[in-house]
């Protein structure tokens, strides 16, 4: 489906009935990430999957795109469908919108998990690799892409989960140069979202993967250590819906859920 948004194309699939499940990829991914965990949800939940801006179908709106600016074009489809109350699962940069959608529109979501995701802002060292890459990136796009998408997985992950991660890495090459840089710069932006998060009166969960190289959770678990903010790991790394999505789909249906 698409909504005509500022000019530009967002598109969206909306599928199966029930409350609905807002699901929000990362960087370098688009809608179809979700594809493998749908069976399941879809017997009990409405599903909204939106490619972001600048990923997968969606276009971009500028050389940077705050993660501000990708919830609000999130709530336009939202507004479109005339969903009013929604649980939402944002991964990486996902994540990093939900929260943004969160201090937006506060009353309206039921349940936020974040999925390889962090409330944190980025430190300077992410920062300085954030912008490296966007010097790269007017370079070799493609062989700059193909280098972000593998540094995702481990080193034991990148050699089990080969087809898995030429699937991933076909729709990754999908992402435009300025979708690229646009999601970098405004992930540089973000700030520290805890206090949102703690402030949310919803249910809210963390998945984080034991082996995960770009989120670590044992700095986020001293900062949550007295909120109502539920931590959850894997012994998975970054991409857990490829690498344990049989326990991952299970979480979400019978623990999340």
């Amino acid at each position: 489906m698409i909504l005509n948004y500022k000019n530009i194309e967002v598109h969206y699939k909306d599928e199966g009935k029930g409350k609905v499940l807002l699901l929000l990829h990362g960087f370098l991914e688009n809608s179809t990430m979700w594809d493998s965990l749908k069976p399941e949800l879809l017997k009990t939940r409405r599903l909204i999957s939106v490619d972001l801006l600048g990923h997968g179908q969606t276009g971009c709106l500028g050389y940077v795109h705050p993660m501000g600016m990708m919830a609000e074009t999130v709530a336009a489809v939202l507004k479109t469908l005339n969903v009013i109350r929604f649980s939402v699962i944002g991964h990486s940069m996902g994540g990093y919108v939900a929260l943004a959608l969160a201090e937006q529109q506060p009353n309206a979501i039921e349940g936020l998990c974040l999925m390889n995701s962090t409330f944190e802002a980025d430190d300077e060292a992410r920062k300085q690799i954030r912008k490296r890459s966007i010097e790269l990136a007017q370079g070799n796009y493609e062989a700059l892409v193909r280098m972000s998408y593998v540094n995702l997985f481990s080193s034991e992950s990148a050699k089990k989960y080969l087809n898995e991660i030429e699937a991933g890495l076909n729709q990754a090459l999908k992402t435009s140069k300025q979708g690229y840089v646009a999601a970098q710069e405004g992930m540089c932006l973000r700030s520290d979202k805890l206090e949102v998060l703690k402030n949310l009166k919803a249910k809210k969960w963390m998945l984080m993967g034991t082996k995960d190289a770009v989120i670590k959770a044992d700095p986020l678990k001293n900062r949550i250590g007295q909120t109502d903010i539920v931590l959850k790991e894997l012994g998975c790394g970054h991409m857990m819906h490829l690498e344990s999505i049989t326990e991952l789909t299970y979480i979400i249906k019978h623990v999340i859920e």
